[in-house]
């Protein structure tokens, strides 16, 4: 038997064991029928009476230790395994737009408005994917989000000299992080 196939085992057991205690306590009710996790194997008797389906978890265990996907595509079985190993990029894109660009929600009614939001949002996202090739490119050892933190609490001010028509220009670096992201992005 495989490791995956163990832990599948394990977990399915596991799952069940959970049901059937809160099967027990009575703390298990019909909004807990759902298809999500191992509710899939409880059934509804009558109007009140919930139990679990041992046909469904015995079926489940022929699948022990296998992946598989299920699509609408032509694509071969190949190209459909190497197109899921990329899916953690996708997922990590929504996260990045969600939380740390802050993208969602969208307040617009305007067609234009909306289409410019998605394009300001996509020009984000684009600029955060640049900032994290040169941190990596450069072994910084820093994330976008430290980087971006810590760029927060650097300051420029600009004093005008009113006597001498003069404007002077400084960037406040005061710890050593500020001054690192100084040197590694050369300002």
């Amino acid at each position: 038997m495989s490791a995956r196939a163990k832990k599948d085992k394990h977990n399915r057991e596991k799952g069940l064991k959970r049901l059937e205690k809160q099967i027990k306590s009575g703390k298990l009710t019909k909004s807990n029928i759902n298809n999500r996790g191992y509710n899939k194997y409880l059934k509804m008797e009558g109007e009140i009476k919930i139990e679990i389906d041992k046909e469904k978890f015995e079926d489940d265990a022929k699948c022990d230790g296998l992946k598989g996907y299920l699509t609408n595509t032509d694509l071969t079985k190949a190209q459909v395994i190497e197109n899921y190993r990329h899916l953690w990029k996708i997922e990590k894109a929504f996260r990045i737009s969600k939380h740390d660009l802050r993208i969602r929600p969208i307040y617009h009614r305007l067609h234009r408005r909306i289409e410019a939001h998605i394009s300001i949002s996509f020009a984000a996202y684009k600029i955060y994917q640049e900032l994290e090739r040169q941190l990596n490119e450069k072994n910084s050892g820093l994330s976008p989000e430290k980087a971006i933190e810590i760029a927060k609490t650097i300051y420029s001010i600009h004093i005008e000299m009113p006597t001498k028509n003069e404007i002077l220009k400084q960037t406040l670096i005061l710890n050593e992080k500020q001054k690192n992201l100084a040197v590694l992005f050369n300002f």
